[in-house]
């Protein structure tokens, strides 16, 4: 057999969700317990059910269709991530491991029956239509996908490039709607970058594919090359970011860690414990990191997330992240198929398992949406007449006396305004384009991106000062 460990969301996905770490793993000879005739009895159980359906079912029956929905369903019975996969689909998930494959671009998983998104991908059709994490897809085609597999569903959201399909979705309180979606080839480029207000690198790792690590390492020398001795820190974000491979999720940890364990996981038997240790060398050079997660952050972004935090090398700043402990493997059967199942949790360096509970913020910020607020007119100290002359202004030489000067009281003096004349309306403050404080566009509504360069910028500052 062949086994792949999974550190992704390992439900499936529009695209199928990605394996990771290859790694051999010896069957358990013992069987999990009990008398092994009920063992049998089960199986005959089974058979019997079997044939009956196939004789006397209204309608002929495929024998394959029924073994693998059998073999699915009782999969699927165990957890909500494991699952069997048939020939396609497993080719299907090898090839998405290679960061391209064909879909939506929605990783998704079961919840009472329904399709649940836990994140959509940047740039692909679902985000583009606005699809957000912990909608409810609940019809494809108008056909409703309560009772089928997750599997299923997933298969009816795959299809030929350039072919529509219409979601029906539910979302929070308000009534149900429609999105029509157009299938495509998903290329993900699962790292983006850019410098925020000059001094600050920003890196966005949309998910952990073949390419993450060697996409991190190459933004960082490149933000470092671009900003010169003026950067300040990075903020990594992880938000909408479903998982992916295991491996990559410790090699990007151990990027920004300079030593000490990066995760560990754990199996069935106590004694089955693996760990992974992060090796000599911050490629930030002990620069203040700020990690952005939120719900849709899941799996390998936990591990990331939890890794540096507990190492107290980041400060994890939004929302609560999804909370997904548990680790899948991949196992491939006869038939060339493979099956999907969870057989070990992990747990970040001081030993906690997300598993339900998430990686938690160290400082908690929800997302709003940025107001300029009208301010009402009013005096400062330079309107008031009489004001003493601040000593560290630099003389200037008296304007020349106007020709025919406004009449007035004797004696009365004011700064720059004449006498009854009012404070200027207060407007909001607009910073030219060229100012590298202003925040790019695409910043400007992004208030947990905000929060973050304030927060480097506040370390940096503190730092420099202590020095």
């Amino acid at each position: 057999m062949t086994f792949l460990r999974l550190a992704s969301l390992a439900t499936a996905v529009a695209f199928l969700a990605a394996p990771a770490l290859a790694q051999n793993k010896p069957a358990d000879p013992k069987a999990a317990g009990g008398d092994k005739s009920e063992l049998y009895q089960q199986l005959n159980l089974f058979g019997d059910v079997l044939e009956r359906i196939r004789r006397d079912y209204v309608e002929p029956v495929e024998e394959k269709q029924l073994i693998e929905n059998a073999i699915n369903g009782m999969l699927s019975a165990l957890d909500p991530h494991s699952s069997y996969m048939n020939p396609k689909s497993y080719k299907d998930m090898q090839v998405q491991t290679k960061g391209e494959f064909g879909g939506l671009g929605i990783e998704v998983t079961m919840e009472n029956g329904v399709i649940k998104v836990v994140s959509p991908i940047d740039d692909t059709p679902a985000s583009k239509a606005g699809i957000m994490p912990g909608d409810l897809i609940f019809a494809l085609d108008g056909e409703p996908v309560q009772g089928l597999t997750l599997q299923e569903a997933v298969e009816r959201m795959r299809g030929k490039v350039g072919t529509p399909i219409k979601v029906s979705i539910r979302r929070g309180t308000k009534d149900p709607f429609d999105v029509s979606l157009t299938r495509e080839t998903i290329k993900v480029k699962p790292v983006k970058y850019r410098l925020e207000g000059g001094d600050i690198g920003y890196i966005r790792v949309t998910s952990f594919t073949e390419q993450t690590t060697p996409g991190v390492l190459d933004a960082v020398e490149k933000l470092k090359k671009e900003a010169g001795n003026k950067l300040k820190g990075y903020i990594i974000d992880l938000r909408n970011n479903p998982g992916g491979l295991l491996d990559q999720a410790i090699a990007m940890s151990d990027a920004f860690l300079d030593k000490g364990e990066i995760v560990s996981v754990k199996a069935r038997k106590n004694d089955e414990v693996q760990r992974w240790n992060a090796k000599p060398g911050d490629v930030a050079n002990g620069l203040p990191i700020v990690v952005l997660m939120n719900g849709g952050s899941a799996s390998a972004s936990e591990i990331v997330a939890g890794a540096l935090q507990d190492h107290r090398r980041a400060i994890v700043l939004g929302t609560r992240s999804f909370g997904k402990g548990s680790v899948q493997t991949i196992m491939q059967v006869t038939g060339g198929g493979a099956i999907r199942l969870t057989t070990a949790l992990y747990f970040t360096p001081s030993g906690r398992s997300i598993q339900k509970e998430g990686i938690k913020p160290d400082i908690e910020v929800e997302p709003a949406k940025i107001e300029s607020i009208q301010q009402r007119s009013s005096f400062r100290e330079e309107n008031l007449r009489r004001s003493i002359t601040n000593p560290n202004d630099k003389p200037v030489a008296p304007p020349p006396p106007a020709a025919k000067p406004e009449a007035g009281k004797p004696g009365d003096k004011t700064d720059d305004k004449g006498a009854g004349q009012t404070a200027p309306q207060a407007t909001p403050q607009t910073t030219p384009s060229g100012d590298p404080d202003e925040p790019p566009k695409e910043q400007a509504a992004d208030y947990q991106l905000l929060r973050a360069a304030d927060l480097i910028r506040g370390i940096s500052l503190y730092s420099g000062k202590a020095n």
